[in-house]
């Protein structure tokens, strides 16, 4: 295993254990199973284990092998903070401490401010205290490091990532996502500024292996590498020195096994040109599948009606790579539920998009079909009900 360095010098391996996909035995987490994969990513040098309030059972579980095995001290938790149902000071502090119980622990290692979208969601928690609590919680040391994962587009990360201190960040990236969400620019940016990046999503959520199309596979057979596609992915993200630690779900022995090998192996500057190559050309043969030849070059934005233009073509085009479930959740989660929606319905075709695109994309044509398939009936109901819930007016904290 080989290991990066946090914002305050603690060594963390390369591979974290995303602990969101243990597998279910009828209805619960499967402890025995998660035991044995846990134990086996420790052997092999996993130090950082990532988990959730949101994550059915995933803290308990942690909280229950790692006290079984004492290996309390010899780990890094991260866990998070599910912002999205916080709208009071005391609901900061109610749900920190049911999840330390949870975890069988008095301190957490990293905790995030889960699922940010845009700055709105931060200035709501800043809002009810969540500054002074960080600092008195830090000052305690019941929180090692603060950080925050994020799933809106770059403009709002980087606003979010220079408006306070962090110790860390979670940003969703991978070689078919570098200019989707934070991306490349996000994740140099954060490393500019010292603050180490973790990786969620490296693989798609496992789609960049089990969904490439077979002309993809066959790029990589022929490229004189003896890398599995999910060896592609990983080495990919760990070439880059900015990345710190890379998620993965894993939820098999041999999963594990091989992960942790590329992980001894990978590092910084060792891909070569033709293995970019290699990757742009499955890139290109993925794309072939999409609906909009959009590469997220944001070079259409900003929109002076504020639509998230590559936003919401990836979305589009999630619906014919993964499934149009994905492209729609895609779609509520990033673009819809921000403080100032973004849809493909608020173009009032000014065009001025369109004199800016490098691919010559008929954008205007292309947003309005990306937000009837984006937006049948039940989801913008959805959308509608999720946003009340969201965006509803919340007393601004004050010390009692």
């Amino acid at each position: 295993m080989q290991y990066r360095r946090d914002k305050h010098g603690e060594e963390v391996s390369i591979l974290g254990f995303g602990c969101m996909r243990f597998t279910k035995k009828g209805g619960s987490i499967d402890i025995e199973k998660a035991e044995k994969e846990l134990l086996e990513a420790y052997k092999a040098g996993v130090n950082y284990y990532d988990t959730a309030y949101l994550y059915s059972g995933s803290e308990a579980a942690l909280g229950e092998i790692f006290e079984r095995n004492h290996l309390r001290e010899k780990v890094k938790i991260a866990t998070k903070l599910p912002q999205y149902l916080i709208n009071s000071n005391a609901g900061l502090e109610r749900f920190f401490s049911e999840e330390l119980s949870r975890l069988r622990t008095t301190y957490v290692d990293y905790y995030l401010m889960h699922h940010l979208t845009d700055v709105a969601m931060w200035e709501k928690l800043k809002n009810v205290g969540v500054l002074e609590w960080i600092e008195e919680k830090k000052k305690s040391g019941a929180i090692r490091n603060i950080g925050f994962s994020y799933h809106g587009n770059t403009e709002g990360f980087l606003k979010i990532l220079n408006d306070y201190d962090w110790d860390m960040c979670q940003i969703q990236y991978n070689y078919f996502d570098e200019y989707s969400q934070a991306g490349v620019d996000g994740l140099k940016a954060a490393a500019a500024k010292g603050i180490p990046v973790v990786i969620m999503e490296p693989l798609r959520g496992g789609k960049l292996v089990n969904m490439l199309p077979e002309s993809a596979k066959k790029v990589m057979r022929e490229s004189g590498r003896d890398w599995s596609p999910a060896e592609w992915g990983f080495r990919w993200l760990w070439n880059q020195p900015e990345v710190t630690v890379v998620l993965s779900g894993m939820n098999s022995l041999e999963m594990i096994q091989e992960n942790c090998r590329t992980a001894s192996e990978a590092g910084a500057g060792q891909f070569q040109p033709s293995d970019h190559q290699t990757l742009k050309q499955v890139t290109e043969k993925i794309r072939e599948k999409e609906k909009v030849g959009c590469t997220g070059c944001r070079y259409c934005m900003p929109c002076p009606q504020g639509v998230d233009i590559p936003g919401a073509f990836r979305c589009y085009n999630a619906m014919y790579l993964e499934s149009k479930h994905q492209g729609r959740f895609q779609y509520a989660q990033t673009v819809g539920l921000t403080k100032e929606p973004a849809f493909a319905s608020q173009c009032i075709e000014c065009g001025k998009c369109e004199k800016h695109c490098p691919q010559s994309i008929p954008i205007r044509e292309k947003l309005k079909e990306a937000d009837k398939a984006l937006r049948p009936l039940p989801y913008k109901v959805g959308i509608d009900v999720a946003r009340r819930f969201m965006f509803r007016k919340t007393k601004k904290y004050k010390e009692s």
